[in-house]
């Protein structure tokens, strides 16, 4: 595939568009990784429009708020949809429980990475082992270690599968947008003050005029928050130092 034209072709058309082409694509060898935030929802949402038997992927770290897991279930009974779920390995999660306790990743940025390590990037890794190409909510306007992506991406991190970021170039303001028109279930979270949510540790109401990422890992600086699930240029270059 050359990605370079695919990427010419759609960076100037819509999310719809760039779903549409994918899904035909790739057929059943695609699917959305979601975490059920609000991008999240409002691709699920333009795909069930386009393809009833669109496959959409999560990963329950085992430590998601309750408001998580009754979006999903809203959002399976509006579209009919099976979610199919991947869960962290169980000895791993209890060895790293006993012998480091529940709190770890706060005391480093090394700690922190082990632990998304264990509940989402391996179980991330089995996910995507299946599938051509997967399809993320990201967008540029997100934080200053997403400022480069493109809508449609060679994932080396994942042995050179497609990643789709239909995305990438929508606003907040028109996420939620299309959110509210459309009357897609979302995040309860949302309303209080959290506009990135992950793992309920880990992610915090955010203050007035803070950045949106703020709330996730607010212990560390803004170049550190990633978890791994995403990873990015600099990072990729770095590794082939």
């Amino acid at each position: 595939m050359d990605v370079a034209s695919v990427n010419q072709t759609f960076e100037k058309k819509s999310p719809q568009e760039l779903l549409r082409w994918a899904l035909e694509e790739f057929g059943d060898k695609i699917a959305l990784a979601s975490s059920f935030g609000v991008e999240d929802v409002a691709l699920i949402d333009m795909m069930m429009k386009i393809n009833r038997k669109a496959r959409v992927f999560t990963l329950d770290t085992g430590r998601l708020d309750e408001e998580t897991y009754e979006v999903m279930d809203r959002i399976r009974d509006r579209y009919g949809l099976s979610i199919e779920s991947y869960f962290p390995d169980l000895q791993k999660v209890e060895a790293l429980e006993r012998t480091k306790g529940f709190y770890s990743f706060r005391k480093s940025v090394e700690n922190r990475k082990e632990c998304c390590g264990i509940r989402k990037v391996e179980p991330l890794g089995r996910a995507l082992s299946t599938l051509k190409a997967w399809l993320t909510g990201l967008r540029r306007a997100q934080a200053v270690t997403r400022t480069d992506i493109a809508k449609v991406e060679v994932d080396s991190a994942h042995h050179n599968i497609i990643k789709i970021n239909p995305l990438a170039d929508w606003s907040e303001k028109q996420v939620w947008d299309y959110v509210k028109q459309n009357q897609v279930p979302y995040n309860k979270l949302h309303d209080q003050g959290y506009p990135s949510i992950g793992c309920s540790p880990c992610t915090r109401a955010i203050k007035p005029g803070e950045d949106i990422r703020a709330g996730r890992w607010w212990w560390e600086n803004p170049e550190q928050k990633e978890c791994g699930l995403h990873v990015h240029k600099a990072e990729e270059k770095g590794k082939e130092r």
